[in-house]
C-alpha cells in the first residue's frame, strides 16, 4: 500500500451469496486463485491487470471476454506429501487444469483449479466441475 491507505494493483474480493444475503469472506491485495478464470475468459488476465495497475499503465475500457468458469480442487486431509492423478482425463473434456504445487495439504486447502470456456456460463461451469472431479489427490502419509 502507498501512503495514505491507498492501494495499488488488483484486489481479490471473495464473498458468498446466500439467498438475499451477501457474506464477505476475504480481501486479497493481489491476484487470487479465484480470479484465475481470467486466464481463459478474457484477453487481459488478472495478472496482466495487476501489473498494469501497479506500473501505472493503461487499462483498456473494454476487455474481450467469453463465458467461462472455474472449479476448485480441494484437499481433504493433512499430509506432508501430495501427488495427483487424473489430469489427462480432466483435460480431455476441454478444460485447463492448474495445480498450485503446494508441498503439503490440509482439509479444504485449495490445491488447484479447473478452468473452462463454453458458449454459455452454465456449460462452462459443468465442464470445470467435471474436470475438477477427475483430479485425484493422493496423500503420502
Amino acid at each position: 500500500m502507498q501512503g495514505g491507505g491507498k492501494g495499488w494493483g488488483l484486489f481479490g474480493v471473495e464473498f458468498f451469496v446466500k439467498g438475499e444475503e451477501v457474506i464477505f469472506s476475504e480481501l486479497s491485495p493481489r491476484p487470487h486463485d479465484t480470479g484465475m478464470v481470467t486466464l481463459v475468459s478474457q484477453n487481459l488476465t488478472e495478472f496482466d491487470l495487476h501489473a498494469r495497475a501497479i506500473m501505472g499503465l493503461h487499462v483498456p475500457a473494454e476487455l474481450r471476454a467469453r463465458p467461462a468458469a472455474s472449479a476448485v480442487i480441494l484437499a481433504d486431509r493433512d499430509s506432508e506429501t501430495v501427488s495427483y492423478s487424473g489430469l489427462a482425463e480432466a483435460m480431455a473434456g476441454g478444460a485447463d487444469v492448474r495445480i498450485f504445487a503446494k508441498p503439503t495439504s490440509r482439509p479444504y486447502r485449495r490445491m488447484g483449479v479447473a478452468l473452462a470456456t463454453a458458449g454459455d456460463t452454465d456449460s462452462a461451469r459443468r465442464t470445470a466441475r467435471d474436470a475438477a472431479g477427475q483430479v485425484r489427490i493422493s496423500y503420502g502419509d
